[in-house]
C-alpha cells in the first residue's frame, strides 16, 4: 500500500520497516480465538484494502492518517507492561515490512502473534500466527502452512462452506474457529453452535471484549 504524502526519506523509512503507520497501542485481554483470555499489548497498524464491509475499525484503513512511528518507540511501550505478549493486527499488518519490529520484540523476549487476512506477502517471524481468511481478497499460497490459528468469520449460511475449504489448506495442527460477525450474531450462533456440534474439529470463537466493555 502507497502511503500518500511522504517524502523520500519517510517512505524509505516505512519501505525497511523502521517506522510503521501505527494506529493505536493499548494493554488489554485478549477477546477472541485460541488465546481468549489472556493479557496482551496489541498494536493496530494502520493501512488495509481488503475492505470487509462489516470491518469495525474502518478508520484504520487509511495508513496515511496514522503518525508514522519509529519501531524503537513501539518497542520500548510493549516492553513496559506486564504481559510479554504481543498481538500485531490492523487494519492489514502486513502490508508492511514486519522484519524490523518483530526482531526487536523478540530481542526483548516478547512473544509475538499476528492478526492478519493473508493478503499480502509475509515477513517478520511470529510465535502465533491467526489466519482470517476474507473473500474479498484471498490468502496467498504460503499463509495455510504458517497458520497457527485459522478464524473464520461468519456472516451467512455460505460462510461454512467457504471456511471448509480453507480448512482443508491448513496444517493438521491448525486451531480452527467460526466467529459470528457481531451484528449478524443473533442469527449466526446458533447455526456455528449446530456446526460445531456436527464438526468438532471446530471450535466457537466470541468476541468476549466487546462484552466486558474493553478495547
Amino acid at each position: 500500500m502507497k502511503v500518500e504524502g511522504l517524502t523520500e526519506e519517510m517512505a524509505s523509512l516505512l519501505a525497511k520497516g523502521n517506522v510503521l503507520p501505527i494506529m493505536e497501542e493499548f494493554y488489554t485481554i485478549q477477546g477472541e480465538g485460541f488465546h481468549t483470555g489472556t493479557a496482551a499489548y496489541f498494536i493496530r497498524i494502520g493501512g488495509c484494502d481488503v475492505g470487509c464491509h462489516w470491518c469495525d475499525v474502518k478508520e484504520s484503513w487509511d495508513a496515511s492518517i496514522h503518525p508514522l512511528i519509529p519501531i524503537g518507540n513501539v518497542v520500548q511501550n510493549a516492553s513496559e507492561q506486564p504481559s510479554k505478549v504481543v498481538v500485531v493486527t490492523g487494519g492489514e499488518p502486513l502490508i508492511f515490512n514486519l522484519n524490523n519490529l518483530t526482531h526487536e520484540l523478540s530481542q526483548k523476549g516478547i512473544k509475538i502473534h499476528v492478526e492478519t487476512s493473508g493478503a499480502h506477502p509475509f515477513s517478520g517471524k511470529f510465535d502465533w500466527v491467526c489466519l482470517s481468511p476474507k473473500k474479498t481478497a484471498p490468502p496467498k499460497q504460503e499463509y495455510y502452512a504458517l497458520a497457527n490459528e485459522l478464524k473464520v468469520i461468519v456472516y451467512n449460511r455460505h460462510d461454512f462452506e467457504w471456511a471448509n475449504e480453507h480448512a482443508a489448506k491448513v496444517s493438521d495442527d491448525c486451531k480452527l474457529y467460526l466467529q459470528p460477525e457481531w451484528s449478524k450474531r443473533e442469527e449466526v450462533m446458533p447455526l456455528i453452535v449446530d456446526y460445531v456440534m456436527k464438526n468438532p474439529r471446530w471450535n466457537v470463537s466470541i468476541q468476549t471484549h466487546k462484552y466486558m466493555n474493553i478495547p
